[in-house]
C-alpha cells in the first residue's frame, strides 16, 4: 500500500508543477486522462506485489503518465518529465533529511515507515509556496524562465544533494557522539539549500520582469514615435498648404477679376480638398485622444479598415498622457491587427460621457469566435515579446479604479470582439 501513496503523491505533484508551472493543458481527451491515472496505479500495484521500488518503473511510469495526461510535443514532455523527476528527487531527499534529523536527534532511530510521505506533504509546501510567492504573484512561470536559469536550478541541487547525501550518512552512522547543535547546524544548512533555490528562481523572475518592463517601454516608445511620424506629416502638409496660400489667393484674385466665377469656384474646392487631407477627421472632444484615434484612422485607411466613431467628450480627461496612449493605443492597436484578419474589417469606437464616468468601447471583426476565457494568452509565435497589450490596458484601468469588460458577440452573422472600459471622471490615482 506504502507504494500506490507514494505514486499518488508524486503523480500529484507532477500534475501540479507542470500545470501550474509549465501551463500545459490536460488532454480533452478523458480516455487518455484515464489511461494516465492506470498507469500510475498499476506501476505502484507492481512495486506492492513484488516488495521492491525499482528506479526502471519509476522512470516508467512518471514519463508515460505524463505524456498521457498532458497536450504537449512529446519530445518537450520527455525532457520535462526527466528534469522534474530529477528535481523533485533532490527536494525529497532535502524534505526527508529535514524529518530525520528531527528523529535521529531525537534518538528515535530512522526505521520509520511514513517519513517518506510526510516528506512528500513537505515538498508539495515548497512548490505550493513557490507558486505562490514567486510564480503568481509575479504572472511568471516556470515556462517563461530561461533554460540558463532552470540549468542552473538542476545543478545546483544536484551539488546539494551530493553534498548533503555525504555529511548525512556520517551523522547517521555517528549520531550518538554529536549533539543538537550539530543537528541544528545541519538543519539549518538544509533550509538555506532550499532558500537559495528561491533566490535562484527570484533572480531569475526579476530578470524577466526587467525585460518585460524593457519591451514594454520600447513598444511604448514606438508607438509614441509612429504617432510623432504622423504628426510630422500633417505638420509639413500645413507648412506646405500655408507655403503656397499667398499664390492660391492670387491665382483667385486674379480669377475673380476676370469673372471667371465658376473657375474660381472649382479652384476653391480643390483648395478644400487639400486641407481636408491635414485635418483632422475626427474629434473627441480631448485633443491628446484625437491624436491616438486619428492616427489609427489614417492606418485603418491604408489597410482597407472601415473605422466608425460615435460620441464625444465634454473635456479633456484626466487621465496622463502615457496612460491614453498605453491605454487607447494598445487597444486600437490590437483591434488593428483582429481586424484586418476578418472577411469584412471594421473597427467601432464608442464615447459615452456621464455625470460620473466615461465610458469607451471598442468593437472590431474577427477572423474567428476568440475564446473569452483566455484573452491573456497571446496567439502571436513570439510569446516572450507578446501578450502585454491586454494586461497594459487592465493595469491602466485599474490605476485609474475603472472597470473592464471583454466579451464577444455576433453582428449581422459576423463575429465581433468587444472591449468595454468605465473609467471614474475624478482623479483617484
Amino acid at each position: 500500500m506504502i507504494y500506490i501513496v507514494d505514486n499518488i503523491l508524486n503523480y500529484f505533484i507532477y500534475l501540479f508543477i507542470l500545470y501550474f508551472g509549465f501551463r500545459l493543458r490536460p488532454r480533452s481527451q478523458k480516455i487518455f486522462l484515464g489511461l494516465s491515472v492506470s498507469v500510475m496505479l498499476c506501476a505502484g500495484g507492481f512495486n506492492a506485489y513484488f516488495d521492491i521500488n525499482s528506479p526502471a518503473v519509476y522512470i516508467f511510469w512518471s514519463v508515460l503518465s505524463i505524456s498521457l495526461f498532458f497536450e504537449e510535443r512529446l519530445g518537450h514532455l520527455l525532457v520535462l518529465s526527466a528534469a522534474i523527476m530529477y528535481f523533485t528527487g533532490i527536494i525529497d531527499t532535502f524534505s526527508v533529511m529535514l524529518i530525520q534529523i528531527v528523529l535521529i536527534g531525537g534518538g528515535a532511530g530512522t526505521d520509520i515507515t511514513w517519513w517518506m510521505e510526510t516528506a512528500y506533504l513537505l515538498s508539495f509546501m515548497i512548490y505550493l509556496l513557490i507558486y505562490l510567492l514567486l510564480l503568481r504573484k509575479n504572472e511568471v512561470y516556470l515556462c517563461d524562465i530561461q533554460w540558463k536559469y532552470r540549468l542552473a536550478l538542476l545543478i545546483q541541487g544536484g551539488i546539494f544533494q551530493l553534498f548533503y547525501n555525504f555529511v548525512f550518512v556520517f551523522f547517521d552512522e555517528n549520531h550518538a557522539m554529536y549533539g543538537w547543535d550539530a543537528y541544528a547546524v545541519f538543519f539549518i544548512s538544509i533550509a538555506g539549500a532550499i532558500y537559495s533555490v528561491f533566490l535562484t528562481l527570484g533572480l531569475a523572475i526579476k530578470n524577466i520582469l526587467s525585460g518585460r518592463q524593457n519591451r514594454e517601454l520600447q513598444s511604448f516608445m514606438h508607438m509614441q514615435k509612429q504617432q510623432y511620424d504622423y504628426q510630422l506629416q500633417q505638420s509639413v502638409a500645413v507648412r506646405r498648404f500655408k507655403h503656397d496660400l499667398a499664390n492660391h489667393i492670387g491665382v483667385l484674385r486674379e480669377l475673380m477679376n476676370q469673372k471667371e466665377t465658376e473657375a474660381a469656384k472649382a479652384y476653391i474646392d480643390t483648395i478644400w480638398n487639400i486641407q481636408e487631407e491635414f485635418d483632422l477627421k475626427i474629434h473627441t472632444g480631448d485633443s491628446f485622444l484625437d491624436v491616438i484615434v486619428n492616427y489609427y484612422l489614417y492606418l485603418a485607411a491604408k489597410e482597407n479598415v472601415g473605422v466608425a466613431v460615435s460620441g464625444m467628450l465634454t473635456g479633456e480627461m484626466h487621465l496622463e498622457m502615457f496612460d491614453i496612449t498605453v491605454l487607447m493605443g494598445n487597444i486600437l492597436q490590437n483591434a488593428m491587427e483582429a481586424a484586418v484578419k476578418a472577411v469584412e474589417p471594421k473597427i467601432r469606437i464608442e464615447l459615452v460621457e456621464h455625470e460620473k464616468e466615461i465610458f469607451i468601447a471598442v468593437s472590431n471583426s474577427i477572423a474567428d469566435k476568440a475564446n473569452t476565457r483566455n484573452f491573456f494568452v497571446t496567439t502571436k509565435k513570439d510569446k516572450g515579446n507578446h501578450g502585454f497589450g491586454l494586461k497594459n490596458i487592465v493595469a491602466t484601468v485599474e490605476k485609474y479604479h475603472g472597470e473592464y469588460y471583454m466579451e464577444t458577440m455576433v453582428e449581422n452573422g459576423k463575429a465581433m470582439f468587444q472591449i468595454s472600459i468605465a473609467i471614474p471622471k475624478e482623479n483617484r490615482v
